[in-house]
C-alpha cells in the first residue's frame, strides 16, 4: 500500500554488499540525509560533518549507483546544486546556473572521467584532451555581475539557480571597477577565503570579547560574506580567487587558460598554482604536488579542480543535472581516528528503521570534535562485533555522522559484552520486525509511532518542499506533541483553531513570534508545482523528478488529472507517463499507486483548496523546438547520442524515449528500426541528423 510518506530510509551496509532492494533503500536515504547536509553547511554555515565525511557520503551514493545504474534516483545527490538561499537575504536569479562539481576520489575515478569525455566528443585515441588544473579553494562561492567594468550585483550559490544578494559583502572584496580591455558585460566566478593567519587572529578577538569561535577558516569566511551588515564583511580580511565565469558579452577566447588569464588584467585575483596538463601522468604528478604543498598554504584547499581547456569542447559537453561534463574534483583523502564506545543507542526513521548509533568519547579528527558514529544496521553491528566500551577506529566518511571502521578487540575489557539488538521500538513499544532479506529492523507500529509521523512532517516543511521559516524539525515536534499539527493540511489550518493558551503564550514564543508563524505559513499558500510534487514525499520522486513532472504536464489540475487516469495501467495516461524521458517503470508505478490511494488524494484535495499551487514557468519561445516531443533512434554520426539528447533539452524540448502520436519530431541516423517505422506509421515529422542540426541552429 502507497501512502502519502512512503519512504525508504534503510541504513548502509557495504555498497558491494547490498542486494537491489537494499541498494533502493539507501539511495533514498543517502538522498535525505545528504539535503540536511547541504542546508546546514550552505544557510547556516554550520556543518555537522567535515566536508572529507561529506565527500564520501557522495562517494558511497556513486558506488551505488555505478553497481546499480537503473536505480539512480531523480534526487540523487550526484544531481543536486547546494540549498535554497536563506529567507534573510534578498534573491538573485542566476542568469546561468551556478553549478556544482562532480567528484572523483581515485586516479581511476579521473581515467573513467576522461574516458567519457573522449566517448562523448567521439575523439580519436591519438587526440589529446589539455586539461586546466587547479587549487580547489574550501571557501564560500560566488558570483559578481560587472555591467561597464562596474560592478552592479553579487550573489551566492544558493541552490544554482537562486542565490543570495551579497552585493554591498563583495564590494568590500572585489574591485568595484575593473581595468583594462574588459567585456561589456561580466559575470565573474569565484571562491571567497579567508587565510590561516586572519582566522586566527579573529578567533582569538572573538575569544576575548566572550564570543562562539569559529570552527575552521571555511566557516569563519562563509559567515563572513553572508552578513547583512557589509561593515562586519569589511573587518574580516576575506580574499577570493576568481576560477570562472557565468554571462560574458564581447570575449572571444577560445581557451579557458585564456580567459582566466584575461581576468587577472581586469584586476582579479587568480590563483598562481594553476596549470596546464595534458597525459593521465601529467594530471596524477600536479595532485601528487599539491597534496605535498596543501599544509604549507595559507588557505585550505581539499582538493584539485580539472576543465577541459577548449572552450568550444566544454559548450559540447553541457552539463547533466547538477554539474558539468567537462570538468570534475579531484578530492583529497579523508582522515581516521581511535576512540572509545561509550553507549550505543538506537534511533527511529520515517519509516519505522531502526538505526543503532555509537555514543563516543568525544575525539578530534581533522580539527571536527566527533561524538557519534553510525553502527548502520544488525548485520554490521554482528559483522564488525562491535560492543560498549570498545576501543574503535573513526572515519569522518561514509554517513550522515562518522562510522566506525573496525575494532581494535586486542584493548576489549574483560568484562565486554555482545550487543543485542532490541525486538520492541525504543519511541512506541511495538514489535520490531527484520522482514524477508531486508538489512534493516522496522518498527511495525506505523501510524501509532510518532517518531515516524513526525519525520514525514518535517520533510513535508523542509527547505527544498515548502520551506516555511520558523517552521523546522524542533516547532513541527512541538505542534506535534500538542496534537496541533498530525498532517500536512494542519499547517494551513492552524492559524484558524481554538488554542488555549494562544501559541503567543507560550514559553519561549510571544506575539510577534506567533504572528511571523502565521504569516510565513500564508506565504508560502504560494507555491510552484514542482515544490508543490516534491513535498508530497511520492517514493522515487525527488527534486529532478518533480521538475520533469511539472514540466511534463505544466499544471496540478493536468497532472492530477492524467494520473488518476494513469491507475489504469492499460491507459493512454499511464504509456504517457512511461514514455517521459527519465521516468522508467517503477518511478512510474511509485506514482500511480500514489494516486490508487483514497486517503492520499483526499489529502490532496483538503491541501489543494488551501493553496495556490502556480503553473510551471513558460518555456523559451525563441527556440524551434520548446515544449516539442523528440525522438532519437539510429546511429548519429556528427554528434552522440548522449550529446544530442543534452542539446535538445537545453533548448527547451522533451526528449522521450519511443514514439507516440504525441511526438513531434523523430530524428533517425543509420539503421533506424522500428521507431522510424512507427513514426512513417503515425505521419510523424521526421529528419535526417543534419536536417535536425540546420533546423536547431537555425
Amino acid at each position: 500500500m502507497a501512502t502519502l510518506f512512503d519512504y525508504q530510509d534503510i541504513k548502509n551496509i557495504a555498497p558491494e554488499k547490498l542486494s537491489e532492494d537494499e541498494a533502493k533503500q539507501e539511495l533514498k536515504r543517502l538522498a535525505i540525509e545528504m539535503a540536511e547536509h547541504d542546508k546546514l553547511y550552505y544557510q547556516e554555515d554550520s556543518p555537522a560533518i567535515s566536508d572529507a565525511e561529506y565527500d564520501e557520503l557522495r562517494k558511497r551514493n556513486l558506488a551505488i549507483e555505478a553497481k546499480f545504474p537503473n536505480l539512480v534516483r531523480d534526487d540523487s545527490p550526484s544531481k543536486k546544486v547546494g540549498a535554497a538561499p536563506s529567507e534573510k537575504f534578498k534573491k538573485v536569479e542566476h542568469k546561468i546556473p551556478m553549478l556544482s562539481l562532480n567528484n572523483a576520489f581515485s586516479e581511476e575515478d579521473i581515467k573513467d572521467w576522461l574516458e567519457r569525455i573522449r566517448k562523448f566528443l567521439n575523439l580519436k585515441e591519438t587526440e589529446e584532451i589539455e586539461v586546466f588544473a587547479e587549487p580547489k579553494i574550501d571557501g564560500l562561492s560566488f558570483s559578481a555581475r560587472y555591467e561597464k567594468g562596474i560592478l552592479v550585483q553579487g550573489a551566492t550559490r544558493g541552490d544554482g539557480e537562486v542565490g543570495e544578494d551579497i552585493t554591498e559583502n563583495l564590494k568590500t572584496i572585489l574591485p568595484n571597477k575593473l581595468k583594462g580591455d574588459f567585456p561589456e558585460v561580466l559575470e565573474i566566478r569565484g571562491e571567497v577565503y579567508m587565510s590561516h593567519g586572519n582566522f586566527e587572529k579573529l578567533n582569538k578577538q572573538r575569544e576575548k570579547e566572550g564570543q562562539p569561535l569559529f570552527a575552521n577558516p571555511r566557516n569563519a569566511a562563509a559567515g563572513s560574506l553572508r552578513q547583512l551588515d557589509s561593515s562586519i564583511t569589511a573587518s574580516r580580511k576575506l580574499e577570493y580567487f576568481a576560477y570562472g565565469w557565468g554571462e560574458i558579452k564581447g570575449n572571444s577566447n577560445e581557451l579557458h587558460k585564456d580567459r582566466i588569464d584575461g581576468f587577472e588584467q581586469f584586476g582579479f585575483s587568480t590563483n598562481s598554482l594553476n596549470g596546464l596538463v595534458i597525459s593521465v601522468e601529467d594530471i596524477f604528478s600536479y595532485y601528487n604536488d599539491l597534496l605535498e604543498k596543501r599544509a604549507e598554504l595559507e588557505y585550505d584547499i581539499d582538493g584539485i579542480v580539472y576543465k577541459v581547456n577548449r572552450l568550444d569542447w566544454q559548450e559540447r559537453l553541457g552539463s547533466v543535472a547538477r554539474a558539468p561534463r567537462w570538468a570534475i574534483a579531484h578530492k583529497f583523502p579523508a582522515e581516521q581516528a581511535k576512540t572509545i564506545i561509550e553507549d550505543i543507542i538506537v534511533q527511529v526513521g520515517r519509516t519505522g528503521a531502526i538505526t543503532p548509533v555509537a555514543k563516543l568519547k568525544p575525539v578530534t579528527v581533522g580539527g571536527v570534535v566527533v561524538s557519534n558514529a553510525t553502527l548502520h544496521n544488525r548485520d554490521e553491528i554482528v559483522r564488525k562485533d562491535v560492543r560498549v566500551g570498545d576501543t574503535v577506529t573513526i572515519q569522518r566518511a561514509g554517513d550522515v555522522i562518522p562510522q566506525v571502521v573496525e575494532v581494535d578487540k586486542a584493548k576489549r575489557p574483560s568484562d565486554s559484552k555482545e550487543y543485542i539488538f532490541p525486538d520492541t521500538c525504543p519511541v512506541c513499544g511495538s514489535q520490531a520486525v527484520r522482514e524477508g532479506d531486508e538489512a534493516v529492523t522496522r518498527c511495525m507500529g506505523g501510524l501509532v509511532c510518532s517518531a515516524q509521523s513526525v519525520e514525514r512532517l518535517k520533510h513535508f516543511v523542509s527547505r527544498d518542499a515548502f520551506d516555511i521559516d520558523g517552521l523546522g524539525e524542533k516547532q513541527i515536534e512541538l505542534f506535534w506533541e500538542k496534537e496541533l499539527i498530525k498532517s500536512p493540511v494542519d499547517i494551513f489550518l492552524l492559524e484558524g483553531k481554538d488554542i488555549d493558551p494562544p501559541i503567543k503564550d507560550w514559553d519561549g514564543w510571544g506575539k510577534k513570534s506567533a504572528d511571523n508563524l502565521f504569516a510565513a505559513i500564508n506565504d508560502k499558500r504560494n507555491i510552484p508545482i514542482e515544490r508543490f510534487i516534491y513535498a508530497l514525499g511520492i517514493r522515487f520522486v525527488g527534486q529532478t523528478t518533480a521538475k520533469l513532472l511539472a514540466q511534463n504536464y505544466r499544471t496540478l489540475e493536468a497532472w492530477k488529472d492524467s494520473m488518476a487516469k494513469a491507475v489504469d495501467r492499460e491507459s493512454e495516461s499511464y504509456k504517457e507517463l512511461l514514455n517521459i524521458d527519465g521516468i522508467g517503470p517503477k518511478v512510474a508505478e511509485s506514482i500511480v499507486d500514489f494516486f490508487g490511494e483514497p486517503h492520499n488524494t483526499e489529502l490532496l484535495g483538503k491541501l489543494t483548496s488551501e493553496l495556490n499551487v502556480a503553473d510551471a514557468k513558460e518555456l523559451d519561445s525563441s527556440s524551434p523546438i520548446a515544449g516539442k516531443t523528440v525522438v532519437f533512434t539510429g546511429t548519429l554520426e556528427n554528434i552522440t547520442r548522449s550529446e544530442a539528447k543534452a542539446k535538445a533539452e537545453s533548448l527547451g524540448a522533451k526528449v522521450a524515449g519511443s514514439v507516440s502520436a504525441k511526438t513531434d519530431y523523430v530524428v533517425a541516423g543509420e539503421s533506424a528500426g522500428s521507431k522510424l517505422k512507427k513514426a512513417k506509421e503515425l505521419g510523424v515529422n521526421i529528419m535526417t541528423e543534419q536536417e535536425w542540426l540546420e533546423f536547431i541552429n537555425g
